[in-house]
């Protein structure tokens, strides 16, 4: 794989659109020209909305807090495993200093905070909470503020550094105990502190160390290096060519990138893996020796990558990799433990087509992936429904209420058997845990995959009994998942199970429209019922105009739908054309208010965003002393006042990232002019597709959208779950 979309990737983290961010961020940078949205940095700001009893807590909360779990089990995994990382061979530069580095810490000739271990397979490990018997998971607790003793401690720090005193509560939060000291200590582990930027933290730390600050200070380099890798996650990556990160800090004037990282990866603030180069020609070396019958050859070892990567996201990728071939090896043979291979056949013979054929695939294997559109959704369904009717504990898993709503009204599907994925997770929906903490579970459909980031896979991967199934079903055309990795699209291409692909299309123009788009098409379809409409526009004031007719006339009007049906995409938050400018239009024309409590109205369409990717839509009901009040998916929300401006913004328009995985009877994309650097074949696939009845066009873009369509693919994530997976599947099944 070549490094320079990783490199790319580096450089973009630092000021990219995190599409699906949270509101707010202290001392975040502005938006860039092309509307992306929030700074990558910004993307870190949002956190788990608190709240004062248990039973307030959401579901995403609820997620939040056992990630939390699964991340300290895989810790604790990481610190049992033997063996350091197999070192390789014939490298040279930087590469060759990492391992030195990685040896130098084995032989103790340097210190080290954690070892550098080797993925290995290993048994199912308990998954999160266990029961005392076959129960629910326990409601987590949300996250308590800082003291505010350490509050004041951080802010004298920071008042000192010039730094902003409205830090002090996100740095005390971050740092932890005793966050005072350590940033008098190290003033650079203020890039811990979400939205924090390098120059500030610079700033910073001249203000507090005077001439002892430098540029080449090992302190600076090693978090700079940590600061490079998050907000690589933050663009998908779970972990970075090292040569993409060398040149990253270099770029940071770092004067030794080189040694930056190998002070990161001494200090276990990072870790250090080779991978072998896949399908990359072995060379050979010919002897020389007269006597050698043959011109003997003696092959030399397979090329390798050296990655670097942050702990959280490796562990969990190794956790998933783990997950997975456990649920393609442990499925029983048996049928005296489930449905026999006749019942399996029976069911599949009262479907046709690919729903008869993904009933087969899972009959006989642990894992199954399941492609297709929207249409193709009812395919998993009748799965559920069949799998019910051979009274086997099933549950199917969308990412959102809406989701959930639409699987459930599938004929033969249990209601309880509907569930999200945030919910499952919690415990607050489907069958619960078994005295293991597994789900009591034999079969889980869980739609939406690609928007499955690489924590949350890894989560329900874990959760997963012995022998149970797993069906990952989705749209490969749809953007990928707002979290690191990119789970669904590694496992299709890894082709180490069954791939059942849909071949039921899409219905009607849209339907027609999105198909041409997946292959890199854009057709003109014929629209008699006005299903596509293209409304051109000459600037963003126009696009703007044009935009609140359409939501607020023309679709209702012309089409039947209403206002509060129909949903505006665009490229970002930022810009001339962008979620701010959109969202304040429309407000103004369908729910007009003074926004009294920070800017927000009863009434109002708004977005919650309690954690970076973690979104859901819902309306302002009233705000009082306690907070913001929220009616989201029909649960009520209620956020504090302090944390309004980070987790609520209005909701008319929406990003495409934001929006993937719902659908509305309308959608109104809007393209204004500077946004034709920020569209590829994902997104528009992503956003013409949210529309089941009418897709309107407002675009002021030229020729960037056909290229963008027939030329601008996914932009290159680096993971290694294809990596992590190849020795623990060796027969691969297609």
């Amino acid at each position: 794989m070549s490094t320079e979309p990783e490199a790319a990737a580096a450089e973009e983290a630092e000021t990219a659109a995190a599409e699906e961010a949270g509101p707010g961020t202290p001392d975040a940078a502005p938006d860039g020209a092309d509307g992306e949205g929030e700074s990558a940095e910004a993307a870190g700001t949002t956190e788990a909305a608190e709240s004062a009893e248990p039973a307030e807590l959401s579901e995403t909360e609820a997620e939040i807090a056992a990630q939390r779990e699964l991340r300290e089990r895989i810790e604790q995994r990481k610190a049992s495993k033997e063996g350091p990382i197999a070192a390789g061979t014939k490298l040279s530069g930087t590469a060759a200093d990492l391992l030195a580095a990685v040896r130098a810490v084995e032989s103790g000739e340097q210190p080290v905070a954690s070892a550098f271990r080797d993925p290995e397979p290993a048994p199912r490990r308990p998954a999160p909470s266990p029961a005392a018997g076959p129960a629910r998971a326990q409601e987590p607790v949300a996250a308590s503020a800082p003291a505010a003793e350490s509050v004041e401690a951080v802010r004298a720090v920071l008042t000192e550094g010039g730094a902003p005193a409205t830090l002090a509560a996100p740095a005390a939060a971050a740092l932890g105990e005793g966050a005072d000291g350590l940033l008098r200590e190290d003033p650079w582990q203020l890039l811990r502190v979400p939205g924090v930027r390098t120059e500030q933290a610079d700033g910073f730390a001249r203000a507090l160390l005077g001439a002892e600050c430098g540029p080449d200070d090992e302190r600076r380099g090693r978090a700079i290096t940590v600061w490079l890798l998050e907000q690589a996650a933050v663009a998908g990556h779970t972990a970075l060519d090292s040569s993409a990160l060398v040149a990253a800090l270099a770029q940071r004037s770092v004067p030794d990138p080189d040694a930056a990282v190998q002070s990161a990866v001494a200090e276990g603030e990072a870790l250090v893996f080779q991978d072998a180069i896949e399908g990359a020609e072995v060379p050979v070396q010919r002897s020389d020796d007269e006597d050698a019958q043959d011109g003997a050859e003696e092959e030399q070892e397979r090329p390798v990558r050296v990655l670097i990567g942050l702990e959280r996201y490796a562990l969990a990728e190794e956790s998933l990799a783990d997950g997975l071939a456990r649920v393609i090896n442990s499925l029983s043979k048996d049928d005296a433990l489930g449905p026999s291979a006749d019942d399996w056949e029976a069911a599949a013979a009262e479907l046709s087509g690919s729903a008869a054929e993904l009933v087969r695939a899972v009959a006989g294997h642990g894992l199954v992936l399941h492609t297709g559109g929207e249409t193709a959704r009812a395919e998993p369904a009748a799965l559920v429904a069949a799998a019910a009717a051979m009274d086997l504990r099933v549950c199917v898993a969308t990412h959102s209420a809406e989701g959930r709503q639409r699987v459930a009204q599938a004929p033969g599907v249990p209601e309880a058997a509907a569930v999200t994925v945030a919910g499952l997770l919690a415990g607050a929906e489907g069958p619960g845990r078994d005295a293991d903490g597994a789900f009591t579970l034999d079969l889980l459909v869980v739609l939406d995959a690609p928007q499955l980031d690489v924590e949350t896979a890894a989560m329900l991967a874990e959760s997963l009994p012995d022998g149970a199934r797993l069906v990952l079903g989705g749209d490969t055309g749809v953007l990928w998942s707002a979290g690191p990795g990119r789970v669904f699209a590694d496992l299709v291409a890894a082709r180490c199970c069954p791939q059942v692909v849909s071949r039921t299309p899409d219905p009607g123009p849209i339907g027609e429209l999105v198909s041409g788009i997946g292959i890199g098409e854009l057709n003109q379809v014929e629209a008699p019922g006005k299903e596509v409409v293209i409304v051109p526009v000459r600037d963003a004031a126009e696009a703007i105009h044009r935009t609140v007719q359409l939501v607020a006339d023309s679709v209702p009007r012309a089409i039947g739908v209403p206002a509060e049906q129909t949903q505006v995409i665009t490229p970002g938050h930022g810009g001339a054309a962008g979620t701010r400018v959109l969202n304040a239009a429309l407000k103004e024309r369908l729910n007009p208010g003074p926004g009294r409590f920070g800017g927000f109205d009863p009434g109002d369409r708004v977005a919650h965003v309690p954690a970076a990717g973690r979104t859901t839509l819902g309306r302002v009901v009233r705000a009082d002393a306690e907070g913001l009040h929220l009616e989201c998916d029909g649960a009520p929300v209620v956020v504090r006042k302090e944390r309004v401006e980070q987790e609520v913004r209005h909701a008319w328009a929406l990003t495409a990232h934001q929006a993937t995985g719902l659908r509305w009877p309308a959608a109104v994309v809007v393209l204004p002019g500077d946004a034709g650097q920020a569209l590829t074949r994902p997104w528009v696939y992503t956003a013409f597709s949210r529309g089941e009845r009418h897709l309107s066009v407002v675009r002021g873009v030229e020729q960037a959208l056909p290229r963008a369509v027939a030329e601008r693919l996914w932009k290159d994530r680096t993971t290694r779950l294809q990596t992590l997976l190849r020795p623990q599947v060796p027969s691969v099944a297609v």
